[in-house]
C-alpha cells in the first residue's frame, strides 16, 4: 500500500531554514507528481508546492515563492521541500500528497514551528 512519510520538522526562529523530506513506497514513485501541502489548526490544508515526475514542472503557493523549493530524487523516491527564510506565518503542520488512481494519499504531518 501506498506509504508517505515525512520528516524534518521542528522549531526554528524568524528568517532560519528547514528541509523537510518526504519518503514514499508502495507505488511506483517515479511516476507520479508530488506535492507539499500545509495546513494551520482551524483552517484549511493548502497547497504549498507542486513537482511533477521527472521535475520538469514546479508549482509554489504565491506566500512561498523565492522562498521555498521543491525537488525530488527518484533513485531514492523522497521528495523535498527547502523552506528559507521562514516567517512565523509559515508555522504549520506539512503534508506530502500524491494522487494515486484518482485517490488522495497524504503522509501523517509533521510540525514546523517558526517562532523566537
Amino acid at each position: 500500500q501506498v506509504s508517505l512519510v515525512e520528516s524534518g520538522g521542528g522549531l526554528v526562529q524568524p528568517g532560519g531554514s528547514l528541509r523537510l523530506s518526504c519518503a514514499a513506497s508502495g507505488f511506483t514513485f517515479s511516476r507520479f507528481s508530488m506535492g507539499w501541502y500545509r495546513q494551520v489548526l482551524g483552517k484549511e490544508r493548502e497547497m504549498v508546492a507542486q513537482i511533477s515526475s521527472a521535475s520538469s514542472f514546479t508549482n509554489y503557493a504565491d506566500s512561498v515563492k523565492g522562498r521555498f523549493t521543491i525537488s525530488r530524487d527518484n533513485a531514492k523516491n523522497t521528495v523535498y521541500l527547502q523552506m528559507n527564510s521562514l516567517k512565523p506565518e509559515d508555522t504549520a503542520v506539512y503534508y506530502c500528497h500524491t494522487i494515486i488512481n484518482s485517490r488522495n494519499s497524504w503522509g501523517q504531518g509533521t510540525q514546523v514551528t517558526v517562532s523566537s
